[in-house]
């Protein structure tokens, strides 16, 4: 069966390098409260991670329970453990840990309920090439087989499930952008190369749309039936992740300094809309879009990111808990309930009850004085 990709974090591994330079340069803190925005929705603790860690995934499995599987912890560095979130009871288990750590990997649901995860780094490849490998879990055993190794090592890549069971892995980067895709075949464990990307891309944003075309980074279109890429009209603002496949086939992109846009595939035509009323200043100010999930109502939810406060001696910019809505249908945003924890680079699941799984990322300690990771998790309830 296969399972739709609902929720999309942001490229946080791919953008954290640039925001702690930001960070660095003007001072970081953690709100010590999130205003609480009127409207409907909320969120509540749930279970908390056993392992701190930003830079994972989290992948809705065929039983409507999560993994979430790798990252970094600042205490024990690459993690190569997994963990099982459960609905029903609300609480975290540790399954098989991956045969290597992974940092800005990916990881897909396949068809027969496995998942495929690859690339990404670890501490034997920090600052030089990126990992190949690919492996496998099992939920039914709970462990970790190594599969197929990709033609290219990458992190922070695309890796869209095809409507014919194959999963396509595309661009990233690897000591550079990566323009190269390929496409691992479950039923053979190996990869093989396809058609070039119109531009390299650094994302984890790609989504696949309802005429089984993929939509990559914004500007790449990738044709499953010849194995090329074109590429899309004009961008004028949007095209960062969060990016999230409407019900009516569009796609969602924010997170842009100019605002966020609507990519329509039948026109090839995109249209721009201001950014969620919790961003300010162009998100020079404040963002809050770090993760976003599209929900059963049609609308779509973001939330996390950093605000601007021009405190002395020096500025700071703090981690937020802010969330909004957007509606499709009016190209309209109102605001919903904020985190209980302030974060930057969490995941977002919609598990299958409709309520959406936040999990992990990081928030600023004021006595440390820098982000850390964290392992609370909570609950949208729309």
């Amino acid at each position: 069966m296969k399972i739709p990709t609902l929720a999309f974090n942001k490229n946080f591994a791919a953008n954290r390098s640039l925001l702690l330079i930001i960070l660095l340069a003007n001072g970081v803190g953690a709100s010590t409260a999130t205003p609480a925005f009127g409207g409907s929705g909320g969120f509540n603790t749930t279970g908390s991670l056993n392992v701190a860690r930003y830079g994972h995934t989290a992948t809705l499995l065929t039983n409507g329970e999560v993994i979430v599987v790798g990252g970094v912890n600042d205490s024990t560095g690459y993690l190569s453990s997994a963990e099982l979130y459960n609905p029903s009871t609300g609480k975290w288990t540790l399954t098989g840990s991956m045969t290597v750590p992974r940092y800005g990997h990916n990881a897909v649901l396949l068809q027969d309920g496995r998942v495929l995860v690859a690339g990404g780094l670890n501490a034997s490849t920090y600052q030089g090439p990126a990992l190949a490998s690919a492996e496998l879990y099992n939920p039914s055993t709970g462990t970790w087989t190594p599969t197929g190794t990709m033609i290219t090592g990458r992190e922070s890549f695309d890796l869209t499930l095809l409507p014919n069971g194959e999963v396509l892995a595309a661009g990233g980067f690897n000591n550079g952008a990566l323009t190269s895709a390929e496409l691992y075949s479950p039923a053979t464990g190996t990869w093989t190369a396809t058609g070039n990307m119109t531009a390299g891309t650094i994302s984890e944003a790609a989504v696949l749309l309802q005429n089984g075309e993929v939509f990559a980074a914004s500007v790449n279109l990738y044709h499953p039936s010849t194995g090329t890429w074109t590429t899309t009209s004009s961008l004028t603002s949007g095209g960062s992740p969060p990016v999230v496949l409407l019900p009516n086939g569009n796609v969602f992109t924010g997170g842009n300094i100019q605002g966020d846009g609507l990519y329509n595939p039948s026109t090839n035509q995109w249209t721009s809309f201001p950014p969620p009323p919790c961003t300010k200043g162009g998100q020079s100010s404040q963002n809050c879009q770090s993760a976003g999930a599209l929900l059963n109502s049609g609308r779509v939810l973001v939330a996390g990111g950093v605000t601007y406060v021009n405190a002395q001696p020096y500025p700071i910019e703090e981690t937020n808990g802010l969330a909004a809505l957007f509606d499709p249908s009016t190209l309209t945003w109102t605001t919903t309930g904020s985190m209980n924890k302030s974060r930057l680079g969490e995941t977002m699941t919609v598990l299958l009850n409709g309520q959406v799984l936040v999990a992990g990322g990081e928030t600023f300690d004021k006595h440390l004085g820098h982000l850390v990771p964290i392992a609370s998790a909570e609950l949208y309830m729309p």
